[in-house]
């Protein structure tokens, strides 16, 4: 795993990918192929972080001809901001990419590749990124398997990873019918986020922080992503999945493993593997009394929703890790749409001294100011932040609200060489680097932990586009309070 995201020639941890690849793109027209998957290549072969010599083959039922598919991908590169190095090196890219439709069946997608293998010697590794909803990447796994090609490939699959326990184990058991488990990379672009693995150096590599990370410091824990987005014209798809399938047990639970972890032997995928499914495993299963549904006023008028449409796009939830460490520590997490700010914040949330010198009054304790926090922003470019009370300058004891940040922009600059997440995450699946990407038993055990509330949900409660939510999440949280950097809530 690289820990810095320089271009290859500044940062000797961030190394071109060892072998040849052949790596087959299915979805290659689609919205996700075009904003981020042929950008991000792009960008890597620019860095120095592809291997030697490579072969893209765009795959999809629509067939169009390689030479428009090189355009698709010159306008995609043109349109994400990734500006190539000279007048020459798109044209280099585009040399390595080919198309083929499989319409009609996948026949002529196995003579693609072996082609492909035969012009870099033969000894390519291969690599197949499903960037197809759910169904037609279960079809796709079938076909590859009855190609013979999944043996010793490796296979990159987006979410969802299911819609419930049964629906995970089956698409696991598909998946696993083709490929071996340890070359199969689920693919949450939340974890290729800088500010989120920052999580492992502040504390593994800072002995300030670790001894005070348990029940013993800490009051609680919140993961919020709060977005002011819609559901963009995804209706159909926002019905049978919605923001709980969506957010939480994908990116807010993966977040939880890294922030409730135990220290890794090592930071190599399997240590560290492990220790995040033994998160998982001591998560206790969620109650639907500690959980709150919301769905946005004007969410049933978008197109393809159900107009008695009950699907939620809030979800609030506290969870609890049922270990040691973590024992009667709450975990609150908190997404929706159309709420009033986007943010991706993470919190820990101090105990209060157990014997206090000033009194706790609204003369000496700002009005509204809780516990003592650690913020970490988990958007690009992040930051973290520490809120204490502080002596305000004068003759008498008046305490103030006080704030350190650190932000990666003012300390290492704006890196024009700097990965964003599909592009770690490309570059580590190359590399056959799992470090980031999740187990088929620990996808399966989130599944396990919501089966009771996909069983027995509450009632999705209208709020307004634009606020913070139903109000019951304030009960959620009681005696608490939810903090965002705003300082809105």
């Amino acid at each position: 795993m690289s820990v810095t995201t320089a271009s290859a020639k500044d940062d000797p941890a961030a190394d071109r990918v060892r072998t040849d690849q052949v790596i087959v793109l299915f979805g290659a027209t689609g919205d996700l192929a075009k904003r981020k998957l042929l950008p991000g290549m792009f960008h890597l072969s620019q860095t120095g972080l592809m291997p030697e010599a490579f072969r893209i083959i765009g795959a999809a039922r629509n067939p169009i001809s390689t030479d428009e598919f090189r355009q698709l991908a010159r306008d995609s590169v043109g349109g994400s901001g990734r500006k190539p190095d000279g007048d020459d090196a798109f044209d280099e890219f585009a040399r390595c990419l080919s198309f083929v439709g499989v319409g009609d069946g996948f026949g002529p997608l196995g003579e693609a590749v072996e082609e492909a293998k035969k012009e870099l010697g033969g000894e390519a590794d291969l690599l197949f990124y499903l960037s197809l909803p759910p169904k037609a990447a279960a079809g796709t796994v079938d076909e590859i398997g009855k190609l013979g090609l999944g043996d010793d490939a490796r296979v990159i699959t987006e979410k969802p990873f299911g819609t419930d326990l049964r629906s995970a184990h089956e698409l696991n058991e598909r998946l696993h019918s083709v490929f071996k488990e340890n070359r199969i990379y689920r693919i949450d672009h939340y974890l290729g986020r800088e500010a989120v693995q920052n999580l492992l150096a502040l504390r593994f590599a800072n002995g300030m922080f670790e001894p005070v990370w348990n029940r013993n410091h800490i009051d609680h824990v919140q993961i919020d992503i709060p977005e002011t987005l819609s559901i963009e014209m995804r209706g159909s798809f926002y019905e049978d999945t919605g923001a709980f399938r969506d957010m939480l047990v994908t990116h807010l639970f993966q977040v939880l493993g890294f922030v409730a972890m135990e220290p890794p032997t090592s930071l190599e995928p399997k240590p560290l593997g492990l220790e995040r499914e033994k998160v998982f495993d001591s998560m206790l299963p969620l109650r639907p009394e500690d959980v709150v549904r919301g769905q946005y006023v004007g969410y049933r008028e978008e197109d393809g929703v159900d107009p008695n449409s009950d699907t939620e796009t809030f979800i609030a939830v506290k969870a609890f890790v049922d270990n040691w460490r973590w024992e009667g520590v709450p975990f609150y997490l908190r997404s929706g749409k159309r709420m009033a700010e986007s943010h991706h914040v993470l919190t820990i949330a101090f105990k209060q001294p157990p014997r206090r010198m000033f009194p706790l009054d609204q003369e000496l304790i700002p009005e509204g100011f809780g516990r003592d926090h650690l913020t970490f922003e988990l958007g690009e470019p992040g930051s973290i932040s520490t809120s204490f009370l502080a002596k305000v300058p004068g003759a008498t004891m008046q305490l103030g609200e006080a704030h350190m940040k650190f932000t990666y922009a003012e300390a290492f600059g704006n890196n024009e060489a700097a990965l964003d997440p599909y592009e770690r995450l490309i570059h580590d699946a190359m590399n056959g680097d799992r470090t980031l990407f999740t187990s088929s038993d620990a996808i399966e055990r989130l599944w396990e932990i919501s089966e009771p509330v996909l069983e027995n949900p509450p009632p999705a409660i209208p709020y307004w586009r634009g606020s913070w939510g139903p109000r019951e999440i304030d009960q959620l949280i009681a005696p608490r309070r939810w903090h965002l950097p705003s300082d809105h809530v």
